[in-house]
């Protein structure tokens, strides 16, 4: 029996027939690994995420994080899941072999975290914040940091958090005021509050270690003066060995319109409920050098935008999923042409209204997943690949794609969601189906992580002008190889090869001329407006590369995929028109706009 979280079939066809994941055990790195291994990973990836994170997926809805003063409470069925996730090492799956990791590519570990998103994205978000804190350290902090903290949490008996936000600031972390002083013992003291800190208390770990943006004494003022701390709930001695409860404390737990079984919290360093040592603040370690903490923070972020894409593809398949099986299997009406009450009601996909919402949906969620799984392709191509030049190619390419690879799901896979709300009709807005609280899950996304136009100012200001377009042209080189494959194959592949060249250029064309707008205010005035466009273009792309794969392809699957590929070029990717044309001509309703005339 098929899922109704995922498309295993899907998975298969994009991983081995598109992106011949297969070819990535010829490197070093991941020798170890073949087809094979791959393979039984994502069936065991299926098993755990069905029997032991998608049935408590309402519950953890419903009966949400508690805090009573001094300790946040959360169902067992959330720590029983992620026990059975560490058991099967799903902590470390691309870690380095050195520090216990698998070191499987980061496209099978994409595919891999997709099965836990679509079962119970609020479940798996503690794995996934431990992961990139882990990483983090691996790559920037000392070797005793490393040897203290890293392991722990790869082996699930420590999670990890990113604290950087905090109540004044929100996004503009240049302005957080958390501070700390040094110590003679080479250790710093940490005061100050955070807020909206996904994981930052519970009782299912031994141990929860806060990576804190803080400021030290005389630190450069902005973004160039913060520096990064590693702050444990519980003291951590050299050998590894936990002491006594380190000043960190929660000051309250948010709630949230989704994803409710990840807490989120509002912690405070160094407020005196706790005196370390005999003295005031909370014991930190310094990652890497002074001022450079939002550089090493990026690491995470960059890997947290990626799995921020990969939750929403997640959440907006499995929602897909249930509302074509409702379709399937909710009798209703008859066809428009049939007129005889007494004949049987239909299946409500005999509708073409029902169809046509049901496709949106297949081209947007099967769009996501391509999106995803290519980017994480890319970063193994940035960090494996043979050659240099692969390897720098691969991380231009990677950079434009990140803040479209984190946006476009959130975006798109909120309408796909709301699609599938629509498909159940009146019983799609009750909570007696999953599809309302997939809606909700899905809202977060444009938010975290930097916001939907944060990641637009991101993508047109610094990876498109800063960079001169380098990166911009290593996509468009890649895209223009695609539309030369597609047209020797004629047919759809070329037609749609064709449509794709007509916005491609238009889109070139568009980008060379901001420059000529003036003043950077007009520039970046509808920069929301080219991330969009620039993402439905990629995902076109994408959706023209599935389906040159699939046009020889004789099963129903494969009819499939070229129908919402057709779908796609038909339907969505004219959408990008008006907004090139708000770009063309560097409109400025928006910037005009006044704080009165509202």
């Amino acid at each position: 029996m098929a899922s109704d979280l995922l498309s295993a079939r899907d998975l298969d066809f994009l991983l081995h027939d598109w992106l011949d994941v297969s070819a990535l055990s010829t490197r070093e790195r991941f020798a170890d690994h073949s087809r094979e291994s791959y393979d039984a990973l994502l069936e065991l990836c299926e098993q755990i995420a069905t029997d032991h994170f998608a049935p408590h997926f309402r519950k953890s809805d419903e009966q949400e994080p508690t805090f009573d003063g001094t300790k946040v409470e959360l169902i067992p069925e959330i720590g029983e899941a992620l026990r059975r996730f560490a058991e099967m090492d799903g902590f470390a799956l691309g870690a380095d072999a050195e520090v216990g990791g698998l070191q499987l590519p980061a496209t099978v570990g994409t595919a891999a975290a997709t099965w836990f998103t679509a079962a119970n994205i609020g479940t798996i978000c503690y794995a996934f914040l431990t992961q990139a804190n882990a990483a983090l350290l691996q790559a920037h902090a000392s070797e005793d940091v490393r040897q203290r903290f890293v392991r722990p949490m790869l082996e699930g008996r420590w999670f990890g958090t990113m604290a950087m936000s905090e109540a004044h600031a929100g996004s503009s972390l240049g302005d957080v005021t958390t501070r700390a002083v040094p110590q003679a013992d080479g250790t710093f003291r940490v005061f100050g509050s955070k807020m909206w800190i996904s994981g930052g208390d519970h009782e299912m770990a031994d141990n929860i270690v806060h990576l804190v943006l803080a400021r030290l004494p005389e630190a450069p003022a902005g973004s160039r003066g913060i520096s990064l701390f590693v702050v444990p709930k519980y003291l951590v001695a050299e050998d590894g060995s936990l002491g006594e409860r380190n000043d960190v404390v929660v000051a309250g737990i948010n709630h949230k319109l989704g994803s409710r079984g990840t807490v989120n919290t509002a912690p405070v360093f160094g407020d005196g409920a706790h005196t370390p040592g005999g003295l005031p603040g909370a014991v930190g370690h310094l990652v890497g050098e002074p001022h450079k903490g939002l550089r090493y923070m990026f690491h995470m972020m960059n890997a947290a935008r990626l799995a921020v894409g990969t939750a929403a593809t997640g959440t907006a398949y499995a929602a897909y999923l249930k509302s074509l099986d409702y379709a399937r299997e909710r009798p209703q009406g008859r066809a428009v042409a049939e007129s005889d009450q007494a004949t049987p009601q239909v299946p409500i996909i005999e509708h073409t209204d029902v169809r046509r919402m049901l496709l949106a949906q297949k081209a947007y969620v099967e769009g996501a997943l391509a999106l995803t799984l290519y980017c994480s392709r890319l970063l193994d191509d940035e960090r494996t690949a043979t050659d240099e030049a692969e390897r720098a190619e691969a991380s231009q390419v990677l950079g434009v794609l990140t803040p479209i690879v984190k946006s476009w799901p959130s975006q798109w896979g909120q309408e796909s969601t709301s699609l599938a709300i629509q498909v159940l009709g009146g019983a799609g807005y009750t909570r007696d189906h999953d599809v309302e609280q997939h809606w909700r899950d899905q809202r977060l996304n444009p938010i975290h992580e930097g916001t939907h136009g944060i990641q637009a100012l991101d993508l047109l200001g610094r990876k498109v002008l800063m960079d001169g377009g380098a990166g911009l042209m290593a996509l468009a080189a890649r895209m223009e190889t695609s539309i030369a494959r597609a047209r020797e194959l004629g047919g759809a592949p070329a037609r749609q090869a064709d449509q794709l060249k007509a916005q491609l250029d238009r889109f070139g064309e568009v980008t060379l001329g901001l420059g000529g707008l003036g003043e950077p205010e007009r520039i970046m005035a509808n920069a929301t407006a080219y991330l969009e466009a620039a993402g439905h273009l990629v995902v076109a792309w994408l959706w023209l590369e599935q389906g040159c794969v699939a046009h020889a392809g004789t099963e129903d699957f494969h009819a499939g995929k070229r129908q919402a590929a057709a779908y796609f070029f038909a339907t969505e990717l004219p959408k990008i028109g008006p907004a090139l044309d708000l770009l063309a001509v560097g409109d400025l309703t928006s910037y005009d706009m006044q704080d009165a005339w509202f």
